[in-house]
């Protein structure tokens, strides 16, 4: 199975990335499924009905969330009826949403994602791993679901890698979000499962991780009230992990990076 997971979409010109480049991905790249990160999508902050049915019609098949998943508060009242919409699984019992969600492939084979939040320098939330073994303890990959995919929204990078080590062949991959910039260590750890500390920003890297840089250095440059803090519009580079796996297994066989358009190098996977 194939598997595209986009990283953090920041505001409009990391939409117009998404609708320029998702569909012919999906079709180049022999894709089964696509997960974008969704989070900073409605101008750097949180998420909109609207531009979710957007990018559900350019290619993805789900997104997930983060801290920043309440920022627009019409998706409190809509996400319980999109069950596309990903939250992070660790939030306070009683939130609205679901903390995982499962594409069903048309030949039957089944993906779950699931999205946990850390706890290092993050919102007050349970604890991530604790969370996961409750909701994977009845679930065994290769048995149950074909594939499963953990999106880590953390800030600390030894956070993330706990996870993917603490996981480590029970998942298909473990991959994370939030700090917006792509790391090089995607590899497939000893058990069997797909890493990579962070996919990266889908977003304009002319930038302070999506926004606007001038803005930004005059809150690095005095403790005054500044700028709003607003998206940079430049030209934005998609960021993505490719993933895949083994059908008999459910484990991973290889991760690759996919950068294209914007500033950064461009990067496409070399098994295709």
């Amino acid at each position: 199975m194939r598997i595209l997971f986009v990283g953090d979409v920041v505001g409009r010109s990391g939409r117009a990335a998404i609708e320029q480049y998702l569909p012919g991905l999906r079709q180049d790249l022999a894709l089964d499924v696509v997960v974008v990160n969704g989070e900073n999508a409605a101008g750097g902050y949180g998420l909109t009905a609207k531009i979710a049915q957007q990018f559900f019609e350019q290619g993805a098949d789900l997104i997930t969330l983060g801290n920043h998943a309440w920022d627009q508060r019409e998706l409190l009242g809509h996400i319980d009826s999109e069950p596309r919409i990903v939250r992070p699984l660790n939030m306070m019992p009683g939130t609205p949403g679901r903390g995982s969600g499962e594409v069903r492939l048309p030949d039957g084979r089944r993906v779950l994602v699931v999205q946990v939040l850390g706890r290092l320098f993050m919102n007050l939330v349970d604890d991530p791993m604790r969370a996961l073994e409750a909701e994977l303890a009845e679930i065994r990959l290769g048995a149950g679901v074909d594939a499963i995919l953990v999106d880590v929204h953390a800030e600390a990078t030894s956070e993330k890698l706990a996870h993917g080590h603490g996981f480590d062949g029970r998942v298909s991959a473990v991959v994370g979000t939030h700090t917006h910039v792509p790391t090089a260590d995607h590899r497939v750890l000893a058990g069997g499962t797909a890493f990579m500390t962070d996919v990266g920003m889908t977003g304009d890297y002319d930038s302070v991780i999506g926004m606007d840089k001038h803005a930004s250095l005059e809150r690095w440059r005095s403790p005054l009230p500044g700028r709003k803090m607003e998206p940079a519009l430049g030209e934005a580079t998609l960021c993505a992990a490719l993933i895949e796996t083994d059908d008999s297994t459910g484990l991973a066989r290889s991760i690759e990076p996919v950068r294209i358009g914007g500033s950064m190098p461009a990067a496409m996977p070399t098994v295709l």
